[in-house]
């Protein structure tokens, strides 16, 4: 009942929690496994909530740990490591049960210290984080950007810029490298110049168009980016300044938001399972917080291409291809 096993209900359970909480139970097991009470709190850590994955994320997160009988703490750090390490001290202090992180950066050591010390579980979502005791829930980033990029290799541009988010994010390095890596496959170098990394909300994809997009005589005429929201941004700079999207400039994204691949804008994208991606973590850290000694997972979720029309395939084509991937 307490260990998040299967067997009974989500209803029951909740119902039975509930009542455990208002009443001071703590799991016997459970608690001399920690040497400290339940708090029945988690935290979530977010780089912000301004990219709309972000909130998604969080979300289903608090909506899965709701079921289970679970409130979540979330902080933003705005991809700052000083703000990140003082979320960690925090949660730490607040004895939390578990951490959920979509905010890692690939060579923080000191908040991961400071939550392992307190002995605090911590489950990595989208971002790994090297030599972390962690687990981790992501996608094939590699194998995602170079469909991506393949995709728009195939409508024959060979001008191609890539716009990320910080590098020091490992879904951001990994699906730049990628990108790089499938384009060079084929015979086509993107310059230092068109690789740029900016800050992962519609702003930065602003930002990083109008560095790609200032010289009409030499911009590209294709951007592929590792974020829907940074995307949207250069997508939304180009239409301001008078180019036209997909007629002088191809534009793709990352992530699959909902709103993303609405007929209205139309963006070709890479789908993560933002719900499942975010069940799985909380039930990984579940395992954890019930049994410490549980050996730490990588879980890589399915994803999935969806062709719109902003990478300058048509109505028709984006149905037939749609069709023969359902």
């Amino acid at each position: 009942m307490f260990n998040g096993k299967s067997g009974v209900s989500s209803t029951v359970r909740r119902q039975v929690i509930e009542k455990a909480n208002e009443l001071g139970y703590r799991s016997p097991l459970t608690s001399a496994m920690h040497n400290r009470s339940l708090t029945r709190v988690i935290g979530l850590i977010v780089p912000s909530m301004v990219n709309y994955m972000h909130m998604h994320w969080a979300q289903a997160i608090i909506e899965a740990a709701a079921e289970e009988g679970y409130d979540v703490f979330v902080s933003t750090t705005g991809d700052d490591p000083e703000r990140l390490a003082q979320v960690a001290s925090t949660f730490a202090a607040r004895n939390v049960d578990g951490v959920i992180s979509t905010g890692g950066m690939r060579l923080d050591a000191r908040s991961y210290g400071t939550l392992h010390s307190a002995r605090i579980p911590v489950v990595n979502l989208s971002r790994a984080v090297e030599h972390a005791d962690a687990s981790f829930i992501g996608i094939d980033d590699a194998l995602a950007a170079r469909e991506l990029m393949n995709h728009v290799l195939d409508h024959g541009v060979d001008k191609i810029a890539t716009v990320i988010g910080p590098r020091f994010s490992t879904a951001s390095a990994e699906r730049e490298h990628a990108f790089v890596e499938a384009a060079g496959e084929r015979g086509i170098n993107i310059p230092g110049r068109w690789r740029v990394s900016t800050r992962l909300h519609r702003n930065g994809g602003r930002i990083a168009a109008q560095e790609l997009l200032g010289d009409p005589a030499g911009r590209p005429e294709a951007i592929v980016c590792g974020s829907d929201e940074v995307a949207l941004g250069v997508v939304e700079y180009s239409i301001v300044n008078g180019i036209s999207i997909p007629e002088d400039l191809l534009v793709v994204g990352s992530d699959g938001l909902a709103r993303s691949r609405s007929p209205l804008l139309g963006l070709t994208t890479i789908v993560q399972p933002v719900v499942d991606m975010a069940k799985a973590a909380f039930s990984v850290l579940l395992e954890r917080i019930a049994d410490p000694g549980t050996p730490l997972r990588t879980v890589i979720c399915p994803h999935r291409i969806h062709i719109g029309t902003s990478c300058g395939c048509n109505s028709d084509e984006t149905n037939a291809l749609s069709t023969s991937r359902s």
